[in-house]
């Protein structure tokens, strides 16, 4: 059996969140290692991300359940909390990093977290070492910008300063971006294609078939907040939205489209 469609999931901080705005964005160490545990139980298979690429570009078949694993920004509790964890799996992953804070803070986090806060990024030793270990780096930009509110010429140099600067330090080519914030746009599309991105990721709901867009891949965006139940109702939904009401809403539209006399 092979995969029809791969969903990609997103994470960002691993570690305690201490407000009600860090829990969008930090998942607890138990909570993560309890998603990636079910998600084995249940017979879903981490795959790398030029597997998955190379899927979407017509290449090699994927299995069924395979997933794609990526962590947003780099902060030292995915190397902390999360690499054990994949690694006594065998699972790979993909961290998406700002190469301009490298072993500095989520600096751009600091207006919007209420208590003012910011938390740890993997410094140039540890991206290093967990390079050796089999974890891929990709860019995320220079600065975590909102790249639609950029010039053309400070967006190009977001985008090409940061895969010059990660090529560097990692020993070769940065083909993959995630957009910061997500957000994207027309011009931004053809800017990261100039740029010589062969994909980038996006933060849109939904699962990759192969005809998806290669620089609008989505992802589905896990809240600190989820349980490993709500993840797989979130996985299996292509949604956002892992409440048990939204699952009992989507499965009953399914069957009043099956109804005799429902409209097509």
């Amino acid at each position: 059996m092979y995969a029809v469609r791969v969903p990609v999931l997103m994470y960002h901080r691993v570690g305690d969140a201490h407000n009600e705005w860090e829990g969008r964005y930090a998942i607890a160490p138990r909570d993560f290692a309890a998603h990636m545990r079910q998600l084995a139980r249940k017979g879903y298979q981490a795959v790398t991300i030029d597997a998955l690429v190379d899927w979407l570009e017509g290449g090699p078949p994927l299995p069924a359940g395979a997933i794609l694993v990526t962590f947003d920004d780099g902060f030292r509790g995915v190397r902390e909390h999360a690499l054990p964890v994949m690694e006594h799996l065998g699972w790979p992953f993909t961290v998406f990093l700002v190469s301009d804070l490298i072993g500095q803070e989520d600096l751009w986090t600091r207006d919007a977290n209420p208590d003012g806060v910011t938390y740890p990024l993997l410094d140039a030793d540890e991206i290093r070492d967990m390079q050796r270990r089999g974890v891929s780096f990709h860019s995320h930009t220079r600065s975590h910008a909102s790249l639609p509110t950029l010039d053309d010429s400070t967006l190009a140099e977001q985008l090409a300063g940061s895969r010059q600067a990660l090529s560097h330090l990692l020993g070769h080519g940065v083909p993959y971006i995630a957009y910061p914030f997500g957000h994207v746009d027309a011009r931004v599309e053809a800017a990261t294609r100039a740029a010589g991105y062969r994909a980038a990721f996006s933060t849109q709901s939904g699962f990759n078939r192969r005809d998806v867009n290669r620089f609008r891949i989505r992802r589905i965006d896990v809240y600190g907040t989820d349980t490993a139940s709500m993840l797989l109702r979130k996985i299996r939904l292509g949604s956002n939205d892992g409440s048990l009401g939204h699952a009992v809403r989507y499965y009953l539209n399914q069957l009043k489209r099956r109804l005799p006399g429902a409209r097509a």
